[in-house]
Parts: C-alpha cells; sequence; structure tokens
C-alpha cells in the first residue's frame, strides 16, 4: 500500500515538473519572439524605431515600396486613386510612358543603407511652423545623420533655429527651389503634369546636358514618391479621411522607413495658436491645411511621440 502511494506520488511530480518546464518553455519562446536579445538589436541607437511594437508593425506592414523606379511602378488601381486627387484626365497608359521617359532621363537608383547592428541612422524631419522662431534648435538639427526640409523652408538667416544642414529636401514643382551639391532632391509628384515638369527642359529644341540648366542638374540626384505610398498613408494610416495626406505628414512617415531614430522639429502651432511659417507673416489663424486632415495628422505625431516612436520637438 506504502509502495503504491510512493509511486502515485512520484508520477504526479513528475507531471507537475513536465508541466512546469513546458510552460516555461513556451513563455520564454514567446518572449524572445517579442523582444529579441540586445546582442540581436536591429540598429545601434538606444531605442530602435523599427523594434517590435504591434501597433506600429500592424501599420507599416501593408506598406510598398516608397520609390518610384524603372522595377517598381504602380498598379492601375493606385494610379486610378492617384487620378482622383487631379484634374488630369490623361490615362494609365499615358503616365506609363511619362514614367519610362523619367527613367530614360534619370536613372533612378535607390540605395538607402539598411538597419545595421552596428549601425544608428538618426533623422531629423524638419517642418515650416513658426514655433521653430526662437528654439534655438539649430545645433541640434544639424548634430542628425540625415536632415529632412520640406517645400520652401529656407535655412539662411534662420540657421539659429532650424539649422544649415539639408541631406533630402522634399518638394513638388510648386514649391521648388535651386539646392545646393549636398542635398538630394525627394520628388513628390501629385498628377501627371508635375512628371511632365521633370523632362519638360529636355524636351525643349537644342537643349544639350552639356548645356542643361542649373535647375535639372540637381534633378538627376532625385527620388519620386511613388504614388502607391500616397495611397498607402492615405488608406492605411489616416483612414481615409481627406482627400489625401499633407506633404509635411507624408514625409514623416517616409523617415520611419529611412530611420533608425526619428525626431521631429516645426510641426503644429506656435504658441500663439498661429499657424505661420517661420520664413514669413501670415496673419490667419486658422489651420490652413486645403484637401488635408491636419488635425488627424498632428494627433499621429503625438500619438508617435507617446508611443516613444519618434521624439516631438515643440518649439516655441
Amino acid at each position: 500500500m506504502l509502495q503504491r502511494k510512493l509511486l502515485v506520488f512520484f508520477v504526479l511530480l513528475c507531471a507537475t515538473a513536465i508541466g512546469v518546464f513546458s510552460r516555461a518553455s513556451w513563455i520564454l519562446n514567446v518572449y524572445q519572439d517579442f523582444f529579441p536579445p540586445q546582442n540581436e538589436s536591429v540598429c545601434a541607437c538606444n531605442k530602435c524605431l523599427m523594434e517590435y511594437d504591434p501597433w506600429l508593425s500592424e501599420l507599416m506592414k501593408e506598406s510598398p515600396e516608397p520609390f518610384l523606379s524603372p522595377t517598381n511602378n504602380i498598379s492601375e488601381d493606385t494610379f486610378n486613386w492617384w487620378k482622383k486627387i487631379q484634374t488630369d484626365r490623361r490615362s494609365f497608359a499615358f503616365y506609363n510612358k511619362t514614367v519610362n521617359k523619367v527613367f530614360q532621363i534619370f536613372p533612378t537608383k535607390v540605395n538607402f543603407t539598411r538597419s545595421s547592428p552596428d549601425l544608428c541612422r538618426t533623422c531629423a524631419v524638419v517642418g515650416n511652423s513658426g514655433n521653430l522662431n526662437g528654439s534655438r534648435y539649430g545645433p541640434l538639427i544639424d548634430f542628425h545623420d540625415i536632415v529632412i526640409r520640406i517645400n520652401l523652408g529656407p535655412t539662411k538667416g534662420f540657421e539659429r533655429d532650424v539649422g544649415n544642414k539639408t541631406t533630402y529636401h522634399v518638394m513638388y514643382p510648386r514649391s521648388f527651389k535651386k539646392l545646393d551639391n549636398t542635398t538630394h532632391l525627394v520628388f513628390f509628384p501629385f498628377k501627371i503634369s508635375d512628371l511632365l515638369w521633370l523632362i519638360r527642359p529636355l524636351a525643349q529644341k537644342n537643349i544639350t546636358l552639356t548645356y542643361i540648366s542649373y535647375d535639372v542638374i540637381l534633378l538627376f540626384t532625385k527620388l519620386s514618391l511613388n504614388p502607391a505610398f500616397m495611397k498607402y498613408v492615405h488608406y492605411v494610416w489616416l483612414e481615409k479621411h481627406g482627400r489625401y495626406p499633407s506633404t509635411g505628414f507624408l514625409t514623416l512617415v517616409l523617415s520611419l522607413y529611412l530611420c533608425d531614430e526619428v525626431n521631429v522639429f516645426g510641426f503644429g502651432a506656435d504658441k500663439k495658436g498661429n499657424w505661420n511659417h517661420y520664413y514669413e507673416e501670415i496673419k490667419n489663424t486658422r489651420l490652413r491645411t486645403g484637401q488635408h486632415p491636419g488635425k488627424l495628422e498632428y494627433q499621429y505625431i503625438e500619438k508617435l511621440h507617446k508611443q516613444r516612436k519618434i521624439h516631438f520637438f515643440r518649439g516655441w
């Protein structure tokens, strides 16, 4: 009888031990899946943007390639969405012909450095808000590996608050300005005529590469945003609010793919609630976002900051 009790006790003890070790093993596997060991970090920053986060991972997993290239064009379905945000009614065939011409003139090789455990790519995304006035963020902005500026925002005369380094400058034809030879143009085409604008100077008679204008020479360093990326931001991030995303918000989302650590400057209103540019006086205090869901975009910036995915410098 005693031997039988000892046998039952031994069997129960073994079953309990197996259960404990099995559960411990499952917990360890889950932990490793969600939190890789430190020596397997995706980058060399203190906190890497692309480390696992369910909310951000869900948003980013649906992204197409951000840039157009000869091997990465858009579908007719995406073209039909893109066509709705413009007045141009030319066909998908005409669009493809135009894109092919662009890449014949400006061969584009998308070659960004990928995340690496040995590398920390820090980016400053610099908007044009008046809250940069008096901020003295200039040295901090210039300290980043990559500085991305948007549209007409100048640096000359504003170096103390906005810095003077520019790695990538985001523009479209209406906001085009001359760039120095250390700055790469990131071109945002919002319509077919924007793509035609790229090739028009070279389509004129008696123009050769030898005599090409300074502005057009700079376009050889350009990268063109994929309209499919615009559609993705509109559908997945903004859930179809507004007509299409703003240039600033598109730039911010794009930076999440280019960088391991993102710091954002010059977005939102100044302390008086004015939505001015730091380089000009604008008396209209209303949020001038046109077709863009400005409030929702700003809420996303704040959420990314609260989730510690970016750092948002609010200015003064």
